[in-house]
């Protein structure tokens, strides 16, 4: 399984869009400016990629041939926020009312620039950053770093007052699964995060009972992050109902 070590820093984009002609142009656009890019040609095809890749932002045509785009993002609004940027050749205030309202981030119309389109994400990819303060974060000996992706181990040397660019440590490989979960743990630092909540945000929609993969995973965390996986000091566990993290 990949770790968050071979993660790769760029931007997934998942367009989901039925022309083939506007999926290559947005790819082309995207990949010049340094960005991974997915496709779907079905909202039936991007809820399953989004669930499955977990992008980072999406790029969502309203008209598609098996729902319209209004219904894609209602459905991914019941279980991700990630950004979506609505890409239409509707152009009515009315239809823009209704993709902001049904939860999309920003609205922009066909024909488009491709230098306003980049603008437009890059807006929408540092609201979705964590904030500026913790960008890099530190427990005991953990320092996890939101915008490289990598949670390590700091040697005895790196005093909390070093500079992140001078705390040495050992990576220590946490999969994509376990980097998502303490991600979201520390994120929502001090409260529970329901079961429910990190099968959704984590495994995606249709997970909802698979609490197995969860214990499983926060199983394996817990070994590498506390000094006793059964005694944890930080990832606890609230009975029947979910997940913590503390450092009080």
């Amino acid at each position: 399984m990949p770790s968050v070590a071979s993660i790769s820093a760029k931007p997934d984009i998942l367009v989901i869009d039925d022309e083939i002609q506007i999926r290559r142009l947005l790819r082309l656009t995207l990949e010049a400016a340094g960005h991974r890019v997915r496709e779907a040609a079905t909202g039936a095809l991007g809820l399953n990629e989004a669930a499955v890749l977990r992008p980072d932002a999406v790029i969502l045509d309203l008209s598609l041939p098996d729902m319209s785009g209004l219904e894609v993002l209602r459905r991914l609004r019941e279980w991700s926020q990630l950004p979506v940027l609505i890409l239409s050749v509707r152009d009515g205030e009315a239809e823009k009312i209704a993709a902001l309202d049904a939860g999309a981030d920003d609205y922009l119309t066909k024909p488009f620039g491709g230098g306003e389109l980049l603008a437009r994400l890059r807006v929408l990819l540092r609201r979705a950053q964590p904030a500026s303060e913790l960008s890099i974060t530190r427990f005991a000996d953990i320092e996890v770093d939101f915008t490289k992706r990598t949670v390590t181990r700091l040697h005895p040397a790196a005093s909390a007052n070093s500079l992140p660019s001078e705390a040495a440590g050992t990576d220590l490989h946490l999969t994509v699964k376990e980097y998502a979960l303490l991600r979201l743990l520390l994120q929502h630092r001090g409260k529970v995060v329901t079961h429910r909540q990190l099968l959704r945000d984590v495994w995606g929609p249709g997970h909802d009972e698979d609490t197995h993969y969860l214990r499983v995973h926060m199983a394996n965390l817990r070994k590498k992050i506390e000094a006793s996986a059964n005694q944890p000091a930080f990832l606890k566990t609230e009975s029947g109902i979910g997940y913590r993290f503390t450092d009080s």
